[in-house]
C-alpha cells in the first residue's frame, strides 16, 4: 500500500516529463535558437568596401605607386581635428604648386557615413573641412592628389570626435 502512495505523488508533479517529451523540448528550443540566429544574420547589412570593388582592384598598382611617391616626400600628410574643422596639411613640396585631387573619408562600419570631397588646398598646402558634414566615429582617410604631373596617395586612420 505504501508503494502506491509514493507512485501517485510522483505522477501528480506538474513538471514531470518522460524522456521523449524532454528530447522533443530540447529539439524545439534548439531549432528556435537557430531560426532566430539565421533571421538576425539575414537582417544585418553587409556592405562591400566599394561598389566597384573589382574595377578598383585593377588600378590598385596606381595606389601603390602613389603611396611610394608620397613616402619619398620630406613629410607626410597631417590630419588634425580642431574645434569645428578638420585640417589637412600636405607635405612642404606641395606649397605654392597647383594641386588637384580628392579626399575620401571612408567609414568601415557604415557606407552612409562615407564622404568624398575635392582636394583644394591653399598656397600653403592646407585645406580646412567643416566637421558638421561628419558623424563621430572611426574613418580611414584616403587622399589622392596630383601635382606637376605626378600622382601621390596617402591613407591613414582618423577619429572624428
Amino acid at each position: 500500500m505504501q508503494n502506491d502512495t509514493i507512485t501517485e505523488k510522483r505522477d501528480n508533479h506538474p513538471f514531470r516529463m518522460n524522456w521523449g517529451n524532454r528530447l522533443l523540448l530540447v529539439f524545439v528550443v534548439f531549432g528556435s535558437m537557430i531560426s532566430y540566429m539565421v533571421w538576425r544574420c539575414m537582417e544585418t547589412p553587409v556592405d562591400l568596401v566599394t561598389k566597384d570593388y573589382y574595377k578598383d582592384e585593377l588600378v590598385y598598382q596606381d595606389v601603390i605607386d602613389g603611396a611610394r611617391k608620397a613616402a619619398a616626400l620630406s613629410g607626410s600628410v597631417i590630419l588634425r581635428q580642431e574645434t569645428n574643422t578638420i585640417s589637412v596639411q600636405l607635405p612642404p613640396e606641395m606649397r605654392n604648386t597647383q594641386v588637384s585631387g580628392h579626399i575620401l573619408f571612408y567609414c568601415p562600419s557604415d557606407v552612409a557615413r562615407d564622404r568624398n570631397l575635392p582636394l583644394t588646398p591653399d598656397a600653403g598646402g592646407r585645406q580646412e573641412i567643416d566637421t558638421h558634414r561628419f558623424l563621430p566615429g572611426h574613418y580611414r582617410v584616403k587622399i589622392g592628389w596630383e601635382s606637376r604631373g605626378i600622382r601621390y596617395f596617402s591613407e591613414q586612420p582618423f577619429v572624428i570626435l
